[in-house]
């Protein structure tokens, strides 16, 4: 392995934005697996997207195993609006020929990490499979070197005013993972409100030619007319290649020491990331009891505050561009 390239596991929801993740890491880091869990669309069909995505990009041997097929709590919430029915309409996609891995997504994910001591875990879906991986084997926490998420945000939601959709499709499993004591790099809404995607980058990828690059801007077209009729922007966010984009080039993203807590009982603020950045790493016993900072409210993440735009879109123009 180069070194300074990333063993991952990727966890995912497949939907627009997930399928650019998956591409973006299958080119640069030593991508182990992926795990497939509720989310984006019900686990029948992100689990499909999913194999679908690779078999476009010519990686049916990633194994793929489905997960876990509803949040521990609460009911499911799809994004149809956003994704289409399947979690990722647009052009036709070819019919995967690899089955998905017969063990359950959650043990999938334990047994890799074992394997992989000092791996990372990049989650761009709800938080549940990870949640339950690290209640049923507590020695993951010593094991993984991380888990990069795309979930939350540092002000505002998207699913609600507070909340951000992976968090709050799930927000105990969310807790659990920012409770656990492995290191997080977070990168939320405000984060990913700064990786719009909008004509130009459209066409840049459509002019490439090639069979995915065709079939990736007919996603794209499909994914901005969504976020156009939805939310009025003029574009979409493409927010799970965020995550992924920090461990190729390190500068792309500014990350900022937080304890991150996740509100799981107001009844207008349910989902939401409550994100401390009073204190820098190093000073939180310095101000304990001076800025009502309690005990166990050390920085638990590293926060994605700034996105270099211009070369997140040149590094996945060029990762798109390499498959032919």
């Amino acid at each position: 392995m180069p070194e300074g390239r990333y063993a991952v596991l990727m966890d995912v929801d497949t939907g627009h934005d997930d399928a650019f993740a998956v591409l973006l890491a299958a080119r640069h880091v030593d991508l182990l697996g992926i795990t497939t869990v509720s989310g984006n669309a019900p686990l029948p069909d992100t689990t499909a997207n999913t194999l679908k995505v690779l078999e476009l990009a010519g990686l049916s041997h990633v194994p793929v195993a489905a997960g876990m097929d509803r949040p521990l709590v609460a009911p499911p919430r799809h994004a149809p609006a956003i994704h289409g029915r399947s979690g990722l309409d647009g052009p036709e996609l070819p019919a995967p020929r690899a089955a998905p891995d017969p063990r359950h997504g959650v043990l999938f994910m334990i047994e890799t990490v074992r394997a992989h001591p000092g791996c990372w875990i990049v989650a761009t879906g709800p938080l549940t499979n990870v949640a339950v991986a690290l209640r049923q084997a507590p020695d993951l926490k010593t094991r993984l070197a991380g888990i990069s998420l795309m979930g939350g945000s540092t002000a505002g939601g998207n699913s609600t005013a507070a909340a951000e959709f992976n968090i709050y499709f799930d927000p105990e499993a969310a807790a659990v993972v920012f409770e656990s004591g492995v290191p997080i790099r977070m990168v939320g809404l405000n984060l990913t409100r700064q990786a719009l995607v909008l004509d130009p980058e459209v066409a840049r990828i459509r002019a490439v030619g090639s069979r995915l690059c065709t079939v990736a801007a007919e996603l794209l077209d499909f994914y901005n007319r969504t976020a156009r009729e939805v939310f009025g922007r003029p574009g979409g966010l493409l927010h799970d290649p965020c995550a992924v984009a920090w461990m190729i080039d390190p500068t792309l993203v500014e990350f900022q020491p937080m304890h991150v807590a996740v509100e799981l009982t107001g009844a207008r603020t349910r989902g939401m990331t409550v994100c401390d950045y009073r204190f820098e790493r190093g000073t939180p016993d310095r101000l304990r009891g001076h800025a009502g900072i309690e005990a166990g409210q050390a920085p638990n993440a590293e926060v994605g505050m700034r996105l270099d735009r211009d070369r997140f879109f040149d590094l996945l123009i060029a990762t798109l561009a390499s498959y032919r």
